[in-house]
C-alpha cells in the first residue's frame, strides 16, 4: 500500500517554487496588471474633525456639515450616526463618482513600502519566535510533550475538535485570523507527537479561523462593518449565517478526521509527505538523554505562563480591541519573565548568555515569515496604487445591475471572490464595495443583507487561496508548498461557494 501511494504522488506530484519566488512573480504580474486594466477610483468619504470629507479621485479635499442631509446628497444610504459613532471608521466609496486615473507602479518599492506597512505584525510573529526560543531551550516543551503524550494516547483527535471549534468561534466572533499565527508554535509539536502532519495543524488553525469568518454572526471587522456600510445591521440574516455555520463547522471536522486518521494510519498518505523531515525538525521536540527530561515545578511554572499568553491575547482583542503592538507587549512581557526563569537555577539554569541567543535565535527562525507578509502586503499596495480594485468594482456594478434575483447574488458572490484577491482586508474591502454595491439589491428587489452575506462568501472562499492574504505566511512558517495546501483545500473552497451559493439563493427566495 505505501509503494502504491508512493507511485501515486510521484506520478502526479505538482511542482511549485517556495513563497518568496511565488510573491515575486506575482508581485510582476501585478504591476503588469496596472498597465492593462484601465485605472480609476471613486471619491472617498471619510469623517474627520465633526466633518464629513470627500476626498475626489484628483485628490482635492471637500468638507461637508456631519448630518444626514449630506449623506442623502451623496446617495449614501447610512445613518450618520454610524460614522460618529466610530462604527465605520475608513473612507468608503461614493456612489456615482468613479472617474479614470493615471497611474504608476514600481515593484521595488512595492516590495519596500509593503513591508513597512507590515511592521506591526512583523515584530509580533519577531517576539513570538523568541518566546518559542526561550521556551524550548528551557527544555519545557519536550518534558510537558512526554507528559501529554501518555494521557492522549488514541484520544488525539480530541485536541484537533477542540482546537478546531474555538478558532472557528473566535473566527466567527472577533475575526482572530492574524492573530492566530501564535497558536502554531505551541500546538506543531503537540500535532508532530501525535502522529499528525502540517496540514492537520494548518487544517485546525487557519482554516478554521478563517471558515468562522466566512460565516461570521457577529464580526465586527467583516459583517458588522459591511452591514453598516451597506445601509443595514448585522442582526439580519444572521439565523442563515448561524446555521451555515453550524454545518460548514460539522463538515471541516469531518473532514479533518478523515484525513488526520488517514496520516496516522499511513504515513505516507500525508499531502506533504515530501516535506515530513523538514517539518518535524523544526517543530518537534526531539528527546536527548543530556538535556533532563524530568517535567519539574520550574517547567510546570514556564509552560502555564506561555500558554496563558494565548486566552490573554484573545480576551485583548475581544475586551479590549488590542493591535499587534499591544499583543507584542504582553508577549514580550511574559517572554521577559520566562527568560528569568530559564536563565537562574543551581541544577537548570541556562545562564545569560545561552537564555538571550534563545531568544534571538527563536526570533531570527521567523524572519522568513514577517518578510513573506511584508511581500504580500506589497503586491496588495501595487493594486491599490494602481487603482484597479475601483475599476473593477465599477464594472461589476454595471454588469450585475438589474438582474434576475437569484442570478444576481449568485453573480455578486463571484464578484466578491475576485475583489477578495485584490483587497484581502475584510474592513478594507466592505467600505470599499458596500456603499456602491449594495443599493443594487434594491434594483432587483432583494434585501441588502444578502449582499453583504455574498461578499462574506466570496472573499473567504479566495482568501483560502489567495497568496496575497495570510496563506504564504502559514506556509511559510510551517515549511510547507503551497502546491500542498491547494491540493488539501480546494474541496473546501468548492464547499464554501456551492453550499454559500444555496444558502443565498434560498434567503433571496425566501424574502421574495
Amino acid at each position: 500500500m505505501g509503494e502504491a501511494t508512493a507511485e501515486k504522488r510521484h506520478r502526479f506530484k505538482l511542482k511549485m517554487p517556495g513563497a518568496f519566488t511565488i510573491l515575486f512573480f506575482l508581485t510582476v504580474i501585478a504591476v503588469m496588471l496596472t498597465w492593462i486594466v484601465p485605472a480609476g477610483s471613486y471619491s472617498k468619504l471619510a469623517y474627520v474633525n465633526d466633518h464629513l470629507q470627500v476626498t475626489q479621485p484628483t485628490g482635492e479635499k471637500i468638507s461637508y456639515p456631519a448630518t444626514q442631509a449630506t449623506l442623502d446628497k451623496l446617495r449614501i444610504q447610512i445613518d450618520v450616526d454610524q460614522f460618529k459613532s466610530g462604527a465605520i471608521n475608513k473612507p468608503i466609496s461614493v456612489p456615482g463618482t468613479y472617474k479614470r486615473l493615471e497611474s504608476v507602479s514600481d515593484i521595488f518599492s512595492s516590495m519596500v513600502d509593503g513591508t513597512i506597512e507590515s511592521v506591526d505584525i512583523m515584530i509580533f510573529i519577531l517576539v513570538l519566535g523568541g518566546l518559542i526560543g526561550v521556551v524550548k531551550a528551557s527544555g519545557a516543551f519536550e518534558s510537558g510533550l512526554a507528559a501529554l503524550s501518555t494521557k492522549t494516547k488514541g484520544k488525539e483527535f480530541i485536541l484537533v475538535f477542540l482546537v478546531t471549534v474555538l478558532l472557528a468561534l473566535g473566527g466567527t466572533l472577533c475575526g482572530i485570523e492574524e492573530e492566530a499565527v501564535a497558536f502554531y508554535p505551541i500546538l506543531a509539536p503537540v500535532f508532530i507527537a501525535m502522529g499528525y502532519d502540517s496540514i492537520v495543524c494548518v487544517g485546525a488553525i487557519f482554516l478554521a479561523s478563517s471558515l468562522g469568518t466566512t460565516f461570521s454572526v457577529i464580526n465586527p471587522f467583516s459583517v458588522v462593518i459591511a452591514s453598516n456600510a451597506a445601509g443595514t445591521t448585522f442582526t439580519q440574516g444572521m439565523a442563515g449565517r448561524i446555521f451555515g455555520l453550524v454545518i460548514a463547522v460539522t463538515c471541516l471536522l469531518f473532514y479533518l478526521h478523515w484525513y488526520a486518521r488517514k496520516v496516522q494510519q499511513n504515513p505516507q498518505f500525508s499531502y506533504s509527505y515530501d516535506d515530513r523531515d523538514k517539518f518535524d525538525q523544526m517543530w518537534g521536540m526531539t528527546t536527548s538523554e543530556e538535556k533532563d527530561q524530568r517535567f519539574t515545578l520550574k517547567k510546570k511554572i514556564i509552560l502555564i505562563l506561555f500558554a496563558c499568553a494565548f486566552p490573554i491575547m484573545i480576551w485583548g482583542v475581544m475586551a479590549k480591541g488590542w493591535a499587534f503592538p499591544n499583543m507584542a507587549s504582553a508577549f514580550l512581557t511574559i517572554a521577559i519573565i520566562i527568560m528569568f526563569l530559564t536563565c537562574f537555577g543551581h541544577q537548570d539554569g541556562l545562564g545569560e548568555y545561552k537564555t538571550t541567543t534563545a531568544f534571538s535565535d527563536g526570533a531570527a527562525s521567523l524572519v522568513g515569515v514577517s518578510l513573506i507578509i511584508g511581500l504580500a502586503r506589497g503586491i496588495n499596495k501595487v493594486l491599490n496604487d494602481g487603482y484597479i480594485s475601483d475599476t473593477i468594482l465599477y464594472a461589476s456594478s454595471k454588469m450585475v445591475a438589474h438582474m434576475n434575483g437569484s442570478f444576481f447574488i449568485i453573480v455578486m458572490m463571484l464578484v466578491f471572490f475576485v475583489l477578495g484577491f485584490i483587497v484581502p482586508s475584510s474592513s478594507g474591502l466592505a467600505v470599499l464595495a458596500m456603499p456602491i454595491l449594495a443599493p443594487l439589491a434594491d434594483t432587483v428587489h432583494i434585501p441588502r443583507y444578502t449582499v453583504v452575506t455574498a461578499y462574506q462568501f466570496g472573499q473567504y472562499a479566495m482568501l483560502f487561496l489567495a497568496p496575497t492574504g495570510l496563506v504564504m505566511a502559514t506556509l511559510q512558517m510551517l515549511d510547507m508548498r503551497y502546491s500542498h495546501w491547494l491540493r488539501f483545500v480546494w474541496p473546501v473552497v468548492v464547499f464554501v461557494l456551492i453550499f454559500g451559493g444555496g444558502l443565498l439563493v434560498t434567503e433571496v427566495l425566501i424574502a421574495g
